[in-house]
Parts: structure tokens; sequence; C-alpha cells
């Protein structure tokens, strides 16, 4: 027993003095292997893990080319950020075959800043600019517009009404300071908040060319496509564990280059799990919705060979005015994602009701676009007499096929109210009957509908590269389909997209 109690404490003398050598700290984790060791390296890694950044300013862009075929398309527009339509529009015609921009989503060149200051506050901020990648021209739906004023519908070329409108900031000018635990705030040109809500839940991600609600920026501003972005204005945004609350509120008005005279969102979401729930309710004053004259309006052409148009015995340059209609909008959007093994499945809801605007401008205003302004007379502040209100839903789901495979498929559904009404001084509702079918209708007030199906599959071989291919089938009826050449368009494209 004494030798058994002596080899004992030989080896646990052994023990204490092995035990005395070992390291006391837990080993240093591998390195991370350098992203920019080569070119295929960093475009395996993602913008977050591998970001082109210096002192706190991060350089970043995207670019999205392709091709595509469209049942009833129409001509290329360089200044338009599309470019061409992907969605039926009232001047779709024939079958176009097209080198197709932007599909997936708009290409952009733009820097962030994020830099700590001092007690957890950070200063923020963004600058950054869509453009058209074909044509190398600033993203502006206006000008897209102004180009088609001597144009009847049937000759027309791609043009719809933008908050993209041409400057260095087409999308995102802004600054601000943010605190983990108080929040952020920030000032300047920003996405009012349903349209950045719109995008996180749309199953594409609010892609132009297939997906309905991405198509038209209409959905996202509450009928009114200008409304998707404000110039300047003021955004609150909070994370208190699963909850966030955010809210934005325009000052100044179409003097300071904004798309209203008054705008107001307020959000509220949470995460469940996997679920996830965000509403947004919002107003906004004297909303501006351009158009063009289509030709109608052409007086006479002078010596040179430029086209006028003549108003009320003045004559105009083509390339400077547009129509103008105002309404005040009120607006509420619901949204939920659900996550479930390799599915997420995305819903949502958007009303909008639009009203006659708080104020006429008789005499006209300067638009949103540089050199571009509505002329007196031109100005429909009356158009909603009676209130028009639009129902949507969306529908979608994406599965994972692999991590670097997805495949989704969206439904939207849009409803119009009939509003081809006006009330008189005495209160009484007199109402207009609306006749036809289809293109044929009637009016444009009259009750009406349009619908979208898109297919998308997206492959990325690398973090920084999509190759992709998919159709969005979009459709219109009754007063929706009012004035248009044709009431159905398919448009099948695949592209590829790289972000820097």
């Amino acid at each position: 027993m004494k030798r058994f109690g002596t080899l004992l404490a030989t080896v646990g003398l052994v023990s204490l003095a092995y035990a005395a050598d070992l390291p006391t700290t837990k080993p240093e984790p591998a390195p991370k292997p350098n992203c920019f060791a080569n070119f295929w390296t960093w475009l395996n890694s993602s913008a977050d893990e591998c970001p082109l950044s210096y002192a706190g300013v991060t350089l970043y862009s995207t670019i999205d080319v392709g091709y595509d075929y469209m049942t009833h398309g129409a001509r290329f527009n360089p200044s338009n950020p599309d470019g061409v339509p992907y969605g039926i529009s009232k001047y779709s015609q024939g079958r176009t075959f097209h080198w197709a921009p932007n599909q997936l989503s708009t290409s952009n060149v733009g820097v962030k800043i994020n830099e700590p200051i001092a007690y957890g506050w950070s200063l923020v901020g963004q600058a950054s600019f869509g453009f058209n990648p074909y044509s190398g021209m600033l993203a502006n739906g206006p000008r897209s517009l102004t180009d088609n004023n001597v144009n009847t519908l049937p000759h027309q070329s791609m043009n719809g009404d933008s908050s993209r409108a041409g400057a260095w900031r087409t999308a995102e000018m802004n600054i601000g300071l943010s605190n983990k635990t108080y929040g952020t705030l920030d000032f300047g040109r920003m996405n009012s908040l349903s349209h950045d809500l719109i995008a996180r839940y749309d199953a594409f991600g609010g892609s132009n060319a297939f997906s309905l609600v991405g198509w038209s920026s209409s959905f996202a501003g509450f009928a009114n496509t200008e409304e998707a972005r404000i110039n300047t204005a003021f955004r609150y945004r909070l994370q208190y564990q699963n909850f966030r609350v955010a809210a934005m509120a325009q000052v100044g008005g179409y003097s300071q280059g904004n798309p209203t005279n008054g705008f107001y969102q307020g959000q509220l979401g949470a995460d469940f799990g996997n679920l996830s729930l965000d509403g947004v309710v919002g107003w906004s004053k004297d909303v501006v919705s351009l158009s063009n004259f289509a030709g109608a309006d052409i007086a006479q052409l002078d010596h040179t060979g430029q086209y006028f148009i003549k108003l009320n015995n003045v004559y105009y340059d083509p390339n400077t005015i547009l129509k103008a209609t105002l309404s005040n909008n009120t607006g509420v959007l619901l949204t939920a994602k659900y996550k479930w093994e390799k599915f997420t499945f995305r819903a949502g809801y958007d009303y909008s009701r639009l009203m006659n605007p708080s104020d006429q401008y008789l005499d006209g205003f300067h638009t949103i676009a540089l050199g571009i302004f509505v002329p007196p007379g031109q100005v429909n502040s009356t158009n909603y007499n009676y209130h028009r209100t639009l129902n949507t839903v969306g529908l979608g789901a994406k599965y994972s096929i692999w991590d670097n495979l997805d495949v989704a498929v969206g439904f939207w559904y849009q409803a119009q109210n009939d509003f081809n009404f006006s009330v008189t001084k005495q209160g009484l509702t007199v109402g207009a009957p609306c006749t036809g079918f289809s293109t044929g209708i009637s009016s444009s007030k009259c009750s009406g509908s349009q619908d979208g199906i898109g297919f998308l599959i997206d492959y990325k071989p690398y973090k920084r590269v999509d190759f992709y291919a998919g159709m969005l089938i979009s459709n219109v009826y009754g007063g929706l389909a009012s004035g248009y050449l044709h009431t159905q368009n398919l448009d099948p494209g695949v592209g590829l997209r790289v972000k820097f």
C-alpha cells in the first residue's frame, strides 16, 4: 500500500508539471482567407464579407444586363432605366426582341458611410444613382415621357413617369446618426418606407422585369410612382429585440424637388421565429403623376424642322413640357414572410385611396426633372371628384434547390373601383354609365383590374454573380385597359447581374 501511494503521488506531480506547461488561453483562430487574393476569390465573396471600403467609406455598384422577347413590346428608350416595357403598357405594340437592361434590379453606382464617432454613435449616409447600362444615361422617367410628346400611341418608345429624374441622386442621397440602442435618424433623399417594404417582401426582390409590383413603382407609391422616393425627408428607424418601428416625414415641397407638398409614413414590424410581419401607413398631399401629350397637340413644324406644341396660343418646345394629375393619397401596406426549410413564402396587401388635391396649381409648376415643367392649364386637379380606390394582393414563394440556385413564382392582382362619378354643389353624386369592354371601354375611371404571374430561376456560380431567366405575364381588364392598344404581354428574358 505504501508503494501504491508513492506511485499515485509521483503520477500526480508529473501531471501538475505537464499542466503547467499547457497554454493558459484558447488558441488563436485560423486567419480568414484574403478575399482580395485574386479576382475569383473576391468574386466569390459577398459585399458584406469583402467590401470595397476605406476609412469608413464603401463603394458599391450593380450592373444588370440581358436580352428578352415580348409579345407586345415597344421600342427601346435610352432615357428610361428599364429601357423597354416589361409589363403591358398603354402604348405596347407588336412582337419585339431587345437587349434588356435592369431586369432583376436597376444598375447603380454609390457610396455609403459608416464611421464610428463616440459612445456607440456612428455617422452614416449614402449617395447613389441608377442608370441604363446600355445607353449609359442616368435613369430619367419624365425625360422618357417628353421623348414621346410628338409620337402618337402606336409609334411611342418605352416611357413612363418615375421618381428617378436624371439627377446624380436618382436613387438616394442622405446622411444621419446611428446608435444600436437609440436607432438611426437621417435626412435627405431616400426611398419611402413602403418602397423598401415591397422590395423586401416580394418573392422576386422587386424585379423590374418579372414582378408586377417591381415593374411599376406605383404600388410602392400608393398609386403614384413619383412618391416612391422623397427628396428632402427625415427618417427614424429603431430595432428593439424582435420589434422594429420607423417614421418618415417630408419637409419642403415642389421647390425642393419633391413629388408632393406633404408626405408622412409610419411602419411597425416584428419577427416571431421564422415569421416576419410588417405594416406601413401613409398620407401625402398634392402628389404628382406626369403624362405626355402623345402627339395629339402638335401644332406646327418650323423652318428648322423643330416641332412645337400649341397650348392657348403659346408655342412650347415638346422636350420641356408635360401634363400632370394631382391627388391627395392615403395608403396601407401589410406584408408577411414565413420560412420553412428550403421554402420562403411571402404575402402582401396594398390599399390606396386617391382624392382631389389640396391645391390646384392652375398656373403650372416645375417637375422633379430639371428643365421640364407643367404649363398653365395642363394640371388636372379634379380627376378624383369621386374617390378612386385600389386594392392589391400579392402571393409568392421561393424554393432553394441548392445554396446557389433558387426558383420563385409570384402572383399579383389589383382591382379598381368605378369612380366615373362627379359630386354636385347640392351633394348629389352623378355617374356616367360605363359602356364597352376592355380596350374599348368608355372611361379609364370605370371599374377594372390588372394581374401578373411571374417566374424566375436564379443561379449564383459566385456570390457576386447572378445568371437568371424569368418571365412576367401581365394583363389589364376593364377601366384599367381603357385606351390600351393590347391587353396582355409576355416577356421571357435571360440576364447577368454582377455586384461590386
